[in-house]
Parts: structure tokens; sequence; C-alpha cells
């Protein structure tokens, strides 16, 4: 797949050269994943980046109407949706613009197909589904993990708490927001807020649907995620049981790529940053009660890269341009 464009409000229109200084800049260093390993220069004529020599158009707009792509030279595209306008099928519609076939969001949607890539992007459908979405971080973290343990033991139920970085919802400093405590100061509180993640699991791996509850912590770090799972399993197991299980699976079968083993005994939030999986299984936290019957699981995951990973897995499999890796 290839970058063609990237599209933005108008509201940098009169001034289009100030806005692409501005976004280069963004792009060649990034406070928490470092410098970009490349070049990025401007065609302020053209109103384009050429990131590693690949011409990249910006595109100034307001509404999805606004645009016709196959004036830029672009046919048969994919566009992702990371605005978070737009969240049902109707809205995201309003992409099918004349050069765009798909729509991907990446959070979860409405009315359209949740996919988490390595548990449910079969379900797909090449010729009708042309407007789809990559559920969210903690889903795509938490998912992989969920799906090996009902296999092998069978959940019963369970709670789900994930300790997340803040993000763009919360405030900087204490001001108004009109979600509950997120209007407090994000770098110097923990903050207690809700998660969809435990239900949106149900669209992804519909036989949990009503068995986990989910709620969240943001604290203040800017990225690095943690997911603790508490979950009742039909079948007696062990903390040896459990670390095996998700070893052979992070090793063989399809969620290679989504799910890494750690053994390290000193793993902190930090560690998990630049991570490719989805999730990052942390086995010496394991831990499960006396009759075998409750166990409670540590998942990391860096919840901008990792996520980005599983978003560009999905869009080239639903492009159908994905080359197989072998390891």
């Amino acid at each position: 797949m290839r970058l063609r464009a990237i599209v933005v409000r108008s509201k940098n229109k009169k001034n289009p050269i100030e806005d692409l200084v501005k976004r280069a800049s963004l792009l060649r260093k990034d406070s928490i994943h470092g410098k970009l390993r490349g070049t990025v220069t401007i065609d302020e004529e053209n109103q384009q980046l050429i990131i590693n020599s690949s011409r990249v158009q910006i595109i100034f707009a307001d509404a999805p109407e606004d645009i016709d792509y196959t004036t830029y030279g672009i046919n048969d595209a994919m566009l992702i949706d990371n605005t978070g306008a737009w969240r049902d099928k109707e809205g995201l519609s309003r992409h099918l613009r004349p050069g765009i076939a798909q729509v991907l969001f990446t959070a979860p949607g409405k009315g359209i197909k949740n996919i988490v890539h390595g548990i449910n992007q079969k379900d797909l459908n090449f010729k009708d589904d042309n407007v789809f979405c990559a559920a969210s971080c903690t889903t795509n973290a938490i998912a992989p993990v969920l799906k090996v343990l009902h296999d092998k033991f069978g959940i019963k139920n369970g709670h789900l708490e994930t300790v997340h970085a803040y993000t763009n919802a919360q405030n900087l400093l204490d001001n108004y927001n009109k979600k509950e405590r997120r209007g407090r100061a994000a770098a110097v509180n923990m903050v207690i807020t809700s998660t969809g993640a435990a239900s949106a699991v149900s669209k992804v791996i519909p036989e949990l649907a009503g068995k986990l509850t989910g709620s969240a912590i943001r604290v203040p770090i800017p990225d690095g995620s943690l997911a603790i799972m508490t979950l009742n399993v039909s079948k007696e197991t062990s903390i040896d049981d459990i670390n095996a299980t998700l070893r052979e699976a992070s090793l063989y079968g399809d969620l290679v790529e989504q799910i890494q083993y750690s053994t390290s005994r000193e793993f902190v939030s930090t560690d998990v940053i630049g991570a490719s999986a989805a999730s990052v299984f942390d086995a010496p936290a394991t831990r499960v009660s006396e009759d075998g019957k409750t166990m409670t699981v540590y998942v990391w995951y860096d919840n901008e890269y990792g996520y980005t990973r599983q978003v560009l897995r999905l869009a080239k499999y639903a492009a159908q341009v994905r080359r197989y890796r072998y390891y």
C-alpha cells in the first residue's frame, strides 16, 4: 500500500505553507517515538510532503463532500478515518467519494463490523463491506489473549481494568470538560473513566457476549498502557499452564503478530513503547486462585504504535495486498 494523501481541516488553507511546515516538523520527530528514520521535505507549489521520496498530497477540506480524489490521481483507494467526527455507517459512508472504495475507521464503530486483525478479519466480505472499523487499541490488546484463554480454559465471566496513558480527550490543565473527571489535569492525576473494550470484545468474539465488565484509569504517562483481566474459567488451571498456553500462541499459529510473550520480571510501561504486537503478555505477573478457577493476567500494549500496526495489518488485508511473512 502507498500513502497518497492526508486530509486536514481547511483552517490553515489561507496559509498552506505554514501548515505544511508544521506537519513536516511533527512527522520528523516525535516526543515518544523519537526521530523519523528518513527524510521529510516540502513541495510548496504542489502542497505536498515528500516522505522518503514518496509524494503525499495534503488536501484541505472541512467535509468529505468537498473532495474529489480522482482530481489528485487517486482511484480505488482506502480512506482511513481517525478523526472520530463520524462513528456510524451513515456518517462514515460520506467518505465514499470519487476515488475512494473503502473506509476504515480507527475506533469502535456503530452499525459496521468491528475487526481485530488476527481474530475475525475473515468476517469481512470484500464485495459488500466497504465501511468497517479496527475497534479500539484496548480491544486489539485484550482480544487475542482472551481468545487463547477462552479456547483453552473456557471463560465464564470476568472483569477488565485498563491502566491507560492519558489522551487528547483529557485536559492538560484543570478546565471544563463535558466528560466526568476528565477536566482535571491529565499529567498530574489518575482519572477513573469508562472503557467500552469489555463490551466491544463481544463484537469480535461473540461467545464472550455479556461475560465481561470493564473500567479504566487514565494515568500520568503519555504512552504505554496495561490491561488487567481477572477471569473465572471452567477448567481448573495453574500459572504454568496459563503461561505455557500464551507462550505457544505467541510462537505458533494465527496470533504470532498479535501476542508477544515476556518473561522479564523488570518490565515496566516504557518497555512496551515501540512493540509491534497488539499485546505483550507479562508471564511473571500471572496469578491463579487456590481452586485454579480464577486467574488474573496482565497485558501491556503500546496504545499508539501497537494499535497502528494492527490498523495497517487490517488495511492490507482488506485491500488484498498483504504479503505473508514467514519466520
